[in-house]
């Protein structure tokens, strides 16, 4: 099993802890930037990650698992296969978090919800809605970091590899932005133009 030091080696060593000035997807800023494709681009630590991560699941109460595009497909798809279960993901369509390409959900099918990172829980939660939306039970909820400031309450038990205390500001209170520093929006729902 990977200590919680361990995963933050991996981070470092792979450069995927970023220091700057960034807006988070949440639409949060932050000094500190957790780019997992930077880890998750290498097959061997996705699956010591997913592996790890999967172990704190009960297996036999999981049929699927699911996660939320872009930043839940590949350690979602690990911890699937480390379970032994079929992986699906939700996509945006209109701004909303939906199944597409023909998955659903059977009505009682107990699934796990896995993300890359939490920080405010959003897409997380927005997940479980569409998983309740089918008539799904979402068991539990778990990420490779927890870089939220508090607990966040999903209404099942959240698991993650490390917790990482790391500051995030409303845009209108961000001392970063009041210095002047350029932002940088690396999330999958920057926009770009």
């Amino acid at each position: 099993m990977i200590t919680p030091v361990k995963v933050l080696d991996i981070f470092q060593e792979n450069q995927a802890l970023l220091k700057g000035h960034f807006q988070l997807s949440s639409g949060l800023h932050s000094e500190k930037y957790l780019q997992c494709a930077l880890v998750l681009q290498h097959p061997k630590l996705a699956k010591i990650l997913g592996k790890t991560l999967a172990e704190q699941f009960n297996s036999a109460q999981v049929i699927s698992v699911v996660s939320p595009a872009l930043g839940g497909l590949i350690i979602g798809h690990e911890v699937a296969k480390a379970l032994g279960t079929r992986f699906i993901f939700t996509e945006r369509q209109e701004g909303r978090m939906v199944l597409r390409r023909g998955f659903s959900i059977e009505k009682g099918e107990k699934v796990i919800v896995i993300e890359d990172v939490f920080t405010t829980g959003g897409s997380t939660k927005e997940v479980i809605e569409v998983v309740k939306s089918y008539g799904g039970e979402v068991s539990a909820v778990g990420a490779i970091i927890d870089r939220s400031d508090a607990d966040i309450d999903f209404g099942v038990p959240g698991k993650y590899l490390l917790k990482l205390k790391i500051k995030t500001y409303e845009p209108a209170k961000c001392p970063l932005c009041k210095e002047g520093l350029p932002v940088y929006k690396p999330g999958s729902r920057a926009k770009t133009g």
